[in-house]
């Protein structure tokens, strides 16, 4: 590949947007039990990983991610059992071994536990030998610490390189939750062809990190309130429930764990619970769930 993209030819360009690509929707005719919506919570247990792997290794910016293990986790657990609320736990396998017991009090409550990198690497970065060993190193250790392999992935910082949906498959894993193709669940296709990995999609939109992160050395600060945040929330919610679809939402414990937001997260909960028909499920149960309604092997 050579010259400015403006200069590509058609099949350059193609080859770049057919590499990975959203296939059938795979939204079912109806969720379990008659729910009229699916909610989907997930929470990235990043604690120190991003400070770690850029090399930042002294104790202010690792403090800041160790509240999220030592105080946010807890915090969330507790609110999570309060609602009957089973949820996706997406941890480095630095985090997990960092942490101990901290993998098991998640199996334990009855949430899932899935793939999120070893050291909150950067995919786009790494060869693709690179990115498949840490990928199979960290399922190994969160195998070992949850007793059962995980299913799905979500990249580190939703970065998804050239290779990932291969090594995603070479894994053996049902789902992955890094792209963002569309509201609701679909079939990720590779050139062209159908994989059978289905996509749980992410978005910005429905994410704590771009609404409250801060970095004090550059212009990065929380500028949306955390109730300005808890409106955008319900109306997604909202729109979910109107068109009986998928309302999935990705939080930090090292963000969302803190009081003011956590208070957020409470009153978003209680509005959801207030609703009739609100199927509260894993990204590995509506995974399952959407390969049945299909007519494929879970």
């Amino acid at each position: 590949m050579s010259g400015q993209p403006w200069l590509w030819d058609e099949p350059t360009w193609r080859g770049h947007v057919d590499r990975v690509r959203a296939g059938r929707s795979l939204r079912p005719d109806a969720w379990p039990g008659g729910a009229k919506v699916a909610v989907a919570l997930s929470f990235d247990s990043d604690h120190e990983t991003p400070a770690l792997r850029d090399g930042e290794v002294l104790p202010g910016k690792l403090a800041q991610g160790e509240y999220g293990a030592r105080v946010g986790v807890p915090r969330i657990l507790r609110l999570l059992d309060r609602f009957h609320a089973p949820s996706s736990f997406f941890m480095p396998a630095v985090s997990a071994l960092l942490h101990d017991g901290e993998v098991k009090s998640y199996v334990d409550a009855g949430h899932e536990v899935a793939l999120h990198g070893w050291i909150h690497e950067r995919n786009t970065a790494l060869t693709a030998t690179e990115e498949r060993d840490l990928a199979f190193r960290a399922a190994d250790v969160l195998e070992r610490l949850a007793g059962t392999r995980p299913v799905g992935i979500r990249t580190p910082s939703w970065d998804f390189s050239a290779h990932t949906l291969d090594i995603t498959r070479e894994l053996g894993l049902k789902y992955d939750s890094s792209l963002m193709a569309d509201d609701e669940p679909y079939e990720l296709l590779a050139e062209g062809k159908p994989t059978g990995i289905v996509e749980l999609p992410v978005e910005w939109i429905r994410d704590d990190a771009p609404y409250f992160m801060m970095d004090r050395f550059a212009s990065l600060r929380p500028y949306t309130p955390p109730r300005g945040v808890l409106t955008i929330w319900q109306d997604e919610f909202d729109a979910a429930y109107a068109e009986g679809g998928l309302f999935q939402l990705t939080m930090h414990p090292h963000i969302i764990g803190h009081r003011s937001r956590l208070a957020v997260l409470a009153e978003l909960l209680d509005y959801i619970s207030g609703h009739e028909g609100v199927w509260f499920a894993t990204h590995a149960q509506i995974v399952d769930h959407v390969l049945t309604a299909a007519g494929a092997q879970p």
